[in-house]
């Protein structure tokens, strides 16, 4: 039997558990990309604290005391721009990131008519997960660093695809 993380608010207490499993989280996208310096592994733990003092949204997913994944959503206007989302390398495929989409989408439901987000233009997983989230590709830009991203929308409305 296999327990299911409980997805929570974060606090500025878990920061370096966010800033933790994020690093480790993005070191295969780092290595895919060939770039050592994708935002997320040059995050501070003073940014990650910002973050979460400002008024982003920063949910966690715990297994016991183990914070084992987090996602941010910061709104502007009518979008929530996602980001950040990350599962410690030890849980990804069971279903945590897939649990924080749904969730921070939850946290913004009714205040917002869209979601916005961007991943790696070769990153198959995370598309896969995206678009069976109801995001879809609207747009292709690299990152400062010439890296290929795909940003990704959806409206607050659509429905989720139970067919992938």
């Amino acid at each position: 039997m296999s327990i299911e993380a409980s997805i929570v608010p974060a606090g500025v207490p878990d920061a370096g558990e966010i800033l933790t499993v994020q690093r480790a989280a993005y070191l295969t996208e780092a290595q895919h990309y060939r770039d050592p310096f994708l935002p997320p592994l040059t995050e501070t733990l003073d940014e990650v604290v910002a973050a979460l003092s400002g008024p982003t949204i920063v949910l966690a997913a715990r297994l016991g005391h183990r914070l084992v994944g987090s996602v941010r959503a910061r709104l502007d206007g009518d979008t929530a721009h996602v980001g950040r989302l990350s599962v410690a390398p030890d849980q990804q495929g069971r279903g945590v990131g897939a649990r924080l989409l749904t969730a921070i989408e939850a946290a913004c439901a009714g205040r917002v008519a869209r979601f916005t987000l961007f991943t790696g233009a070769d990153s198959a997983t995370n598309l896969r997960l995206y678009e069976r989230h109801g995001y879809l590709i609207t747009a292709h830009r690299p990152d400062p660093n010439g890296v290929p991203l795909v940003v990704l929308e959806k409206s607050a409305v659509s429905p989720v695809r139970t067919d992938a």
